[in-house]
């Protein structure tokens, strides 16, 4: 059964998940971060269907997340690059992890780490701020009609 598409809808999120909302987009674009930018790096990675992996590729290319690019050994593959709007989505993988981090792993069973490059250690949770530096959560924010203003 077809999915009903949300490219229409006024709320930001039902957009965004229109575009990458499936688990299989999201996955592409994190092991597009770990470095894998081949077909056949991905398939090795994720295990998905080929068709299903090339559709959802596809699409990611088609809304600009990903760009193909000629490899650079010169060879007919092409491989997939992050474009700058898909390197954008490295804070939204970042929540998510920090989430099921805290939410769906007991304490001593989580075997990778995210980690400051330079000084080795954890990052710190992501936090919602406001201008003048407020930590802000739900109970602080509303939305506006943008018409009204």
């Amino acid at each position: 059964m077809k999915r009903k598409s949300l490219d229409t809808e006024k709320c930001p999120i039902a957009r965004t998940l229109d575009v990458i909302g499936d688990w299989w987009s999201l996955l592409i674009v994190r092991d597009a971060f770990l470095g894998k930018r081949r077909f056949s790096e991905f398939h090795k990675s994720l295990g998905l269907a080929k068709n299903i992996l090339c559709m959802r590729l596809q699409k990611l290319a088609l809304h600009g997340i990903f760009e193909a690019v000629p490899a650079p050994c010169g060879s007919a593959y092409q491989e997939y690059a992050l474009t700058e709007k898909g390197r954008r989505l490295y804070l939204v993988l970042v929540a998510l992890r920090q989430w099921g981090e805290t939410f769906l792993f007991k304490e001593g069973d989580l075997d990778l780490l995210l980690v400051d490059r330079e000084s080795g250690q954890p990052v710190k949770p992501l936090e919602l701020r406001s201008q003048d530096g407020r930590l802000l959560g739900p109970a602080d924010l509303r939305t506006i009609n943008t018409s009204d203003r």
